[in-house]
Formats: structure tokens, sequence, C-alpha cells
């Protein structure tokens, strides 16, 4: 599914082209995981003001008057930002026109969504980023947060990694690839994580994750960004999908075990 530098690969491809476009009209195909919450004609005549990114997911903001756009890939969606696109197909389910381009989202399982809220504190949007962690590409974020954050979870750091709440983002790939590189065995508690281990968990959360944005992320399926560009991280994956293939560093054979019904690649000898 795309994870967290997918996303903002993905905002990044058409956020400005965007920014200042006025709504001509919205289009619903079927039913995603949520409703839209309002009518598709209350779009019409608004302007983009900005696309912003809150984990993995895509804030427009709306003027005229205010009003937030919130977008989810799910598992299997992406976006397409273009003036020529052709009419909605099978597994298109959502158009935002303007005066710049069409704005669709595609989604062959229908788990991803777009929803409206009236502003970023509405109970609506409340309901869906309240909860959720740091942002690991933020100036913002504090390793001193991080690791207290470690200190009262007591489940294996991987599957703490994934569930959003300490950090967001960190998708099945990326914590991977992050627990690789700062030399953390993916079972280890959370919590035994001593102060040095989660300063290096930290340095390569956010360096794994840049490196991905700047990749355009990972395409193992299907996923493209607005502009229909595949990324190349996985390409370059030290032990994620390298199940019995020697490790880059050490030369040992990559594992695979299953953490949370998803698997988890680590290196035995590098990872302790």
């Amino acid at each position: 599914m795309p994870e967290l530098p997918e996303v903002e690969v993905t905002r990044l491809s058409f956020a400005d082209r965007i920014a200042g476009a006025r709504i001509a009209s919205a289009w619903l195909g079927q039913p995603l995981r949520w409703p839209l919450g309002v009518s598709a004609e209350v779009l019409a005549g608004r302007t983009v003001k900005t696309v912003r990114r809150r984990g993995k997911y895509l804030l427009i903001d709306l003027e005229g008057p205010p009003g937030l756009l919130l977008l989810h890939l799910g598992m299997s969606g992406s976006l397409r930002f273009a003036s020529d696109l052709p009419p909605p197909a099978r597994h298109d389910h959502f158009d935002l026109v303007t005066d710049r381009g069409t704005l669709r989202l595609n989604d062959p399982r229908r788990f991803g969504a777009v929803v409206y809220a009236a502003a970023e504190d509405a109970a609506t949007a409340v309901k869906l980023l309240g909860a959720l962690g740091a942002e690991p590409l933020s100036g913002d974020w504090d390793r001193r947060a991080f690791h207290a954050g470690l200190k009262r979870r007591h489940a294996s750091i991987k599957q703490v990694l994934l569930a959003g709440d300490v950090v967001v983002g960190v998708g099945n790939i990326y914590a991977s690839e992050a627990l690789f590189l700062a030399g953390i065995r993916p079972t280890t508690q959370a919590s035994r994580l001593a102060a040095k281990r989660a300063d290096r968990l930290f340095d390569a959360i956010r360096e794994v994750l840049s490196r991905a944005v700047a990749q355009g992320g990972s395409t193992l399926r299907d996923f493209s960004n607005a502009d229909g560009q595949s990324g190349y991280f996985q390409l370059q994956a030290a032990v994620y999908d390298r199940e019995g293939q020697p490790c880059r560093r050490c030369s040992a054979l990559v594992r695979r075990l299953v953490q949370g019904q998803r698997a988890t690649y680590f290196c035995s000898v590098c990872q302790t």
C-alpha cells in the first residue's frame, strides 16, 4: 500500500499546480471506505488554497468558503492530475474538476477515501487525524519525545512503528529498512531500547524516508505519482523483500518473519 513517502511524492507532484485552482465540479463513483460527508455540489465554486500532508492523509485546503478535503489512498489508490484525462473508468471513484486540470482518485480495492470537513479541528477531521503520532520528516520531531514514547510501549519495535501513534507514516517497507540501518532486530521490545539505540533509530527513520521521497517512493505493484511516474526506492532496499539473498553489509542471508500478519525482513547478524 502507499506509505508516507509515496503520499508525499504524490503531493509534491501536483500541489503547486493545483494551488489557486477554482473548482468547477466534483464527481463521485462507487462508494469508498467512508462517505464524502457532503453533496459533491458543495465543492463547486471554491478555490484550492494549498495541499498538505498529515501522515498518510493528503489535506486539500479550500477557501470561498473555507473547508478541507482529506484524501487517503488506502491499499491500492493513486492520484492523477492532468487537463486531458479520459472519462472515468471502472476503478476511478472521485474527480475534482478545476480550471487547471482534474484530480482523479483511482482505487481498485476501494479502501481509499475522500472526506470533507469544515476545518481541521472539526469532529470529522479530528476522528481521522487526532491519534496520529509525530511527523518524522518535520523539523519539530523531537528525539527525546520519541524515546519516551517507545519506553511506554511493550510490543516489538516493528509493531510500534507500524501502529503510528508514536511516529506516523513508518509503514512496513520503511520500518524494515530503518531497523536494518539502525542495527535493531525487529522483535526487540520497544521499551527496552536504550537512548543511544533509540537515537540511531530516530536518525535512520528520517534518512530512510528522505531517501525514499527522493527516489519517488516505492512501486511494488502499481503505485505512481500524480504525473503517472513510478518510484525506484525498492531497487535499493537493503532487506525488504530480499529473503534468502545476501545482506548488502555482511553477506549473511536476509531472513523473513511475520509480525502482525505483515512480512518483516532483517539480517540476524547486523541486527541485534
